[in-house]
């Protein structure tokens, strides 16, 4: 791409695939909340205040996760090109308002496991469709429990049928009372639909929502279901759990999103979001209080054995850059 100078030691064709693999991360009705500034000795990551939900996200916790996933997907695009990233998160005054700064960190080989979620980050979906009633192996729910804890955080596997109901019940009261507040519901509209790079396309909106569903469900304008196309009534549910609050962690709780949802994509598995329960404050503290009030939940995640979708739209990388660094 013409007009992206080197950085980190590569040259411009060079970070853009590396950005152009960061910006493959998930985020809340694919804003794609994102933005980067290059240096030649770093690479910065910023929020796009323009993506702002605030609504869906007053505090733009769920902003900070997906940047934290658009982080993970960068190391992962620079250690394709032979970069050991070192990264800074909140660097503060060494990059003022940036939630992360990637520096050259030395040369490094491609392992085989890291090998293996760079060839997942381009296959990873939001898969919002049924999953099929196929129950995803012990062997594969703590390969995913070992992908958070490689990024200093949990993920708790909800497998007690009690503890299954107290989490629907959180979900189900998130989403009314978001249900209850217009700019949560116009946030929703606005980013559903045809649009041309970023949002929800009707090819990745799952299926309509209906009443015999355990789940609740968001409506991203799907096509009605077929009869039976009913969603499979036992799928993996997991929390992403980080261990401590605030900004920082967040950002390394999407790091670790992003892991796990890699993980999960190798593993031939498919996810999608059950994030109403941490978007509503009230509830989400419920949430951290049923796990024993010392996790901090970050996300809510389904898992399971599904069908190809296609990928949602992308924004250019040359839409991502802000301004170089003033020499």
């Amino acid at each position: 791409m013409d007009g992206v100078g080197g950085a980190l030691g590569l040259a411009g064709d060079q970070v853009v695939d590396a950005l152009g693999t960061a910006a493959l991360a998930p985020s809340v009705h694919n804003t794609q909340p994102w933005r980067f500034r290059l240096a030649p000795d770093r690479v910065e990551l910023h929020p796009d205040p323009a993506r702002r939900l605030p609504a869906t996200d007053p505090e733009d916790r769920e902003l900070r996760l997906s940047c934290g996933a658009a982080l993970f997907n960068l190391r992962l695009g620079l250690r394709r090109h032979g970069i050991k990233p070192l990264v800074t998160v909140l660097p503060g005054h060494d990059a003022p308002g940036a939630l992360a700064v990637v520096r050259r960190g030395g040369l490094r080989g491609l392992d085989e496991e890291t090998a293996e979620l760079v060839r997942a980050v381009p296959a990873r979906r939001t898969n919002r469709r049924p999953f099929h009633d196929v129950p995803v192996p012990a062997a594969h729910r703590r390969a995913l429990v070992r992908a958070a804890e490689r990024e200093r955080c949990w993920l708790h596997v909800v497998d007690d049928r009690a503890e299954r109901a107290r989490l629907q019940g959180f979900v189900a009261k998130a989403h009314r009372l978001q249900a209850e507040v217009p700019g949560v519901r116009a946030e929703l509209s606005a980013w559903t639909g045809a649009r041309v790079d970023d949002g929800v396309p009707p090819a990745s909106a799952g299926v309509r929502p209906a009443p015999q569903d355990e789940w609740a469900l968001r409506d991203f304008q799907a096509a009605a279901r077929t009869p039976g196309r009913d969603y499979e009534s036992d799928p993996l549910v997991v929390v992403l759990c980080s261990f401590y609050e605030g900004p920082e962690a967040e950002v390394q709780a999407g790091q670790a999103l992003q892991r796990v949802l890699l993980a999960a994509t190798a593993l031939g598995l498919s996810a999608s979001f059950l994030s109403q329960a941490v978007e509503v404050r009230s509830v989400r503290e419920e949430l951290r209080r049923s796990l024993g009030g010392l996790l901090v939940p970050q996300t809510v995640l389904r898992i399971g054995y599904g069908t190809h979708v296609p990928p949602t739209p992308r924004r250019a990388v040359a839409d991502l850059l802000l301004e170089p660094c003033a020499p």
